[in-house]
């Protein structure tokens, strides 16, 4: 019998729209057979490390503000250097991912990935990208496209800064990020079986 897989998402949010794309990646997540897809965001992150140690994979989350992920979200990685770096590398061989959203089109959103994907990889976590191909780069796209905004490195979204997180980020950016969710649950699910079938045992680096 497979054993449950968790994946966990945390995020911050300002206003409401990177919350509901938390909640996006979460529902793509839990659509994976054998999946335990947890939400939380960096409050309630930095109460249940033993809980994100427990963790297959962790997707993270965050606005980016003045070209940068949120203070918030810059305060959660901070605090991860005493209870999970220091803490035997906890981290290292899990999976990652990571999600933005900015009222901007480029907004440099993809320097918030950057910072998230080198924070995975101080960790020792592996980098999982989106997946799909180039969108609305031709006379025949359009907004509906699920890469609209052409990011790889994770799932972007943006919201109008003069809409609600009831109507914005629209519904494209929602099923790209609920795609990086199921991605990462099947990827985890991968690694997990993997381990079990060849009976892998996770080594940790000689600090001396």
């Amino acid at each position: 019998m497979e054993p449950i897989i968790k994946v966990a998402v945390v995020y911050h949010s300002g206003f409401g729209h990177t919350k509901r794309q938390a909640e996006a990646v979460r529902d793509g997540a839990a659509e994976v057979r054998g999946v335990d897809a947890l939400l939380m965001d960096v409050t309630e992150a930095q109460q249940r490390w033993s809980d994100l140690e427990a963790c297959e994979a962790i997707v993270f989350g965050a606005p980016t503000y003045m070209g940068s992920a949120s203070a918030e979200f810059k305060a959660f990685q901070d605090a991860t250097s005493r209870p999970v770096m220091a803490n035997g590398f906890a981290w290292s061989g899990k999976l990652a991912a990571g999600f933005t959203n900015s009222g901007a089109r480029s907004g440099d959103k993809l320097s918030t990935l950057v910072q998230m994907s080198l924070f995975a990889a101080q960790h020792g976590m592996h980098w999982i990208n989106l997946g799909l191909p180039p969108a609305n780069n031709s006379s025949k796209g359009s907004d509906e496209d699920w890469n609209r905004l052409g990011i790889w490195l994770g799932a972007g979204a943006q919201s109008n800064v003069d809409q609600g997180a009831d109507l914005a980020p629209p519904q494209s950016d929602l099923e790209r990020a609920r795609f990086l969710g199921h991605r990462v649950a099947e990827t985890a699910r991968q690694f997990a079986r993997g381990r079990l079938l060849i009976g892998t045992v996770r080594i940790q680096p000689d600090t001396r």
